[in-house]
């Protein structure tokens, strides 16, 4: 239970302070001794809350043309990626989100260091869209919307307002199609509101701490540290 209590502390001061990386983190440190498919159920209700209350908190930053054709993208590829998390053999998927999680991570520190540049587009859009709702289905991951929002939005008030923004819409679908596909468990809901508490505890103390800490510092940091994560969750399961 102590492994449940940190991994959610720290995923969601994460989550406060940078807007995003909470399932990573979570993913990351519960991968290592829990299967995707009893995580994503409960960290789906433990970011559900944190969601609205960053998209409150922000929400004069709410702009419609960037996260309503971005949600409607997820939205599409929820369904096949929720098939493969109920399906898909275990090892294989914890491979996978460890590759993602590289990949993204590797992405978002070419592009803050200024040697990586990908202008706007639709197809983009629609690309990291579909492939966004994919991941999300699977392991409830949004990083490729960070990668693309991190471009399109100017303040980290405006990124954190949009992307929680298409979180809720995601949310509010997957728990529909979790329940319906039977991945939503009494004891996953049991686990989350014992969680929620911590939640609001981490979630409040990296708003806190965003006011003081260098976000782009934090933000590298937290990028570095999940690489690192993905690398041994590949090495641990593909022996």
């Amino acid at each position: 239970m102590w492994l449940w209590i940190i991994a959610t502390f720290v995923a969601f001061f994460v989550k406060g302070l940078c807007g995003f990386a909470n399932t990573l983190v979570f993913t990351s440190i519960m991968g290592f001794g829990t299967n995707n498919v009893d995580i994503s159920p409960v960290e789906l209700f433990l970011g559900y809350p944190a969601n609205m209350i960053l998209t409150f908190k922000n929400r004069k930053k709410l702009n419609p043309k960037v996260y309503i054709p971005l949600a409607l993208l997820v939205l599409a590829g929820c369904i096949p990626g929720a098939f493969l998390l109920k399906n898909a053999d275990t090892g294989i998927v914890k491979i996978v989100f460890g590759v993602v999680v590289i990949l993204v991570g590797v992405e978002i520190l070419l592009r803050e260091a200024g040697k990586l540049k990908i202008k706007e587009s639709k197809l983009l859009l629609a690309v990291i869209g579909v492939l966004s709702g994919v991941l999300c289905g699977l392991f409830g991951v949004g990083a490729l919307l960070a990668a693309y929002l991190g471009r399109v939005t100017k303040t980290g008030d405006e990124f954190k307002a949009n992307i929680s923004a298409v979180f809720i819409v995601e949310n509010t679908f997957r728990i529909i199609l979790y329940s319906v596909m039977g991945i939503i468990t009494l004891a996953s809901l049991k686990q989350a509101l014992m969680l929620m508490p911590v939640v609001l505890a981490g979630l409040f103390a990296g708003m806190f701490g965003s006011r003081f800490l260098n976000e782009k510092a934090a933000k590298r940091l937290v990028i570095i540290l999940l690489i690192v994560s993905g690398i041994a969750l590949i090495v641990l399961n593909g022996k």
